[in-house]
């Protein structure tokens, strides 16, 4: 079992960073893999995208919003509790080399996700232009974080409470029609904002790669649960990604599959509610 040792309230009663004690894991994992947690006996495994890693203390900081039962229930721990089970580390990493300028964009918790790439992608030498946009200021996340990081931030929220009033992609439009040199584009978020940037940057001629989130299972390539298309080819989020070329990815299946199970998931999280109250 992995002890949690900080949590972190990062948007009132919706977006929390836990501290989790996995120092094999802290060890291996590189930017833009993931893991699989259990928060208990009988619970269901959800994936998670590591934000960042601390190899000396043996710890990885995972960031997740509650949208379901069981990000509710993982909410519900505090420092001292254990997760019942965590694997990982899953999937590719990254491509992280030189690449000169890079835009990298986040969407809501998808910024927590751009952040262990980030810090990467600074390491290697990159000039780096940072995007990150969410509904409004409450819930924007890890901005000092990408600050410190990013040559030039630019924060947009829907409603204009902080930052750029806007989405993402009018940010991304200025940006591109501003510099000339840019190499690659980062983009991690919801599937819309995933989709609507890479629409754009295809009309610009620039490589666009997203991290995807589609429904997961074993997180091993054995359930088939994760399929994407890709390139009109059937790909495995899990092992074959879950970072993919977004020019290349079907989006409409992709945000088709992804609410297949929309209204279990409500009925199922009502009913946690409900004998939660009852108590």
């Amino acid at each position: 079992m992995n002890e949690i040792v900080r949590k972190e309230e990062m948007a009132k009663g919706s977006i929390y960073r836990f501290d989790v004690n996995a120092p094999e894991i802290a060890r291996k994992i590189l930017p833009g893999q993931f893991v699989i947690l259990r928060v208990v006996d009988g619970g269901e495994r959800i994936p998670l995208t590591v934000a960042d890693k601390d190899p000396s203390r043996g710890t990885i900081s995972i960031i997740f919003q509650v949208v379901g039962k069981t990000t509710a229930l993982l909410r519900s721990l505090e420092v001292g509790d254990n997760i019942k089970d965590l694997a990982g580390p899953l999937g590719k990493e990254s491509e992280i080399k030189k690449f000169g300028t890079v835009v990298v964009i986040g969407g809501g918790t998808g910024t927590a996700i751009l952040h262990h790439i980030t810090k990467a992608l600074k390491g290697a030498g990159n000039e780096l232009i940072g995007i990150v946009g969410a509904r409004s200021k409450d819930i924007l996340i890890m901005e000092k974080e990408m600050r410190a990081l990013c040559d030039r931030l630019i924060i947009t929220t829907d409603d204009g409470s902080h930052g750029m009033r806007g989405f993402v992609t009018d940010a991304l439009k200025q940006v591109l029609d501003e510099r000339k040199d840019i190499a690659l584009v980062h983009a991690i978020g919801p599937i819309v904002m995933m989709k609507n940037v890479c629409r754009m940057t295809k009309e610009y001629g620039i490589r666009t790669m997203v991290s995807l989130n589609p429904i997961m299972i074993d997180g091993t390539g054995m359930c088939g649960g994760c399929r994407v298309k890709v390139d009109g080819k059937m790909k495995f989020c899990c092992c074959d990604g879950p970072e993919f070329d977004g020019h290349q990815v079907d989006f409409e299946n992709l945000e088709l599959r992804n609410s297949m199970y929309m209204k279990e998931e409500r009925e199922s999280l009502l009913q946690s509610i409900t004998l939660e109250r009852r108590k």
